[in-house]
């Protein structure tokens, strides 16, 4: 009975033991409950007097995520994101330029960069209006997952799904410069 009185102590203690455990394997991803998903448009124009960037103002944790999204008319588009330009008469050859943006946990910076020719004076009109003047951007914040997730963060509706965004209370922006 001495031999058995310590097994059988044992066999209830492990018990305790493995039903304390808090990994449970039924949900896998991390959910973040201090950081709540926003959306926020902001659009300007690119020129030289602002330097072909424009600043928007945001609060958020240096461990969440900001997406910005270029809008295209009927759709979004992911940025960063290199636009090729055609070869138009009286213009450059090749002419190549990026959207692309930083941010910090106060502000996103959305610019044009890596441009292989001089913005102000190697586009038409035409390319000037539609990839410069009145540009509309959505800033999307969403939490950092430290779980696996399988949201293409290119695909904005999947975003908004996976997120559960009300873009009916996206606040606007107009930046002046």
């Amino acid at each position: 009975m001495k031999k058995f009185l310590p097994i059988l102590l044992l066999a209830f203690v492990s018990l305790f033991i493995f039903s304390c455990d808090d990994n449970s394997n039924d949900n896998p991803t991390y959910q973040d409950n201090d950081t709540y998903s926003q959306m926020r448009d902001v659009t300007g124009t690119f020129n030289a007097a602002n330097s072909y960037a424009f600043t928007q103002g945001i609060n958020i944790q240096s461990t969440d995520v900001v997406l910005v999204y270029r809008f295209l008319g009927d759709s979004w588009q992911l940025i960063p994101k290199m636009m090729y330009l055609p070869n138009a008469t009286g213009m450059p050859t090749n002419r190549e330029f990026q959207y692309n943006f930083v941010f910090s946990s106060q502000n996103v910076q959305i610019s044009v960069d890596d441009e292989n020719f001089n913005l102000s004076t190697g586009l038409t009109s035409a390319e000037a209006t539609q990839y410069l003047t009145n540009q509309k951007f959505r800033i999307v914040l969403v939490p950092a997952s430290s779980g696996k997730t399988n949201i293409d963060y290119n695909d904005y509706n999947a975003v908004v799904k996976y997120y559960n965004l009300d873009e009916s209370k996206v606040i606007e922006t107009k930046v002046s410069k």
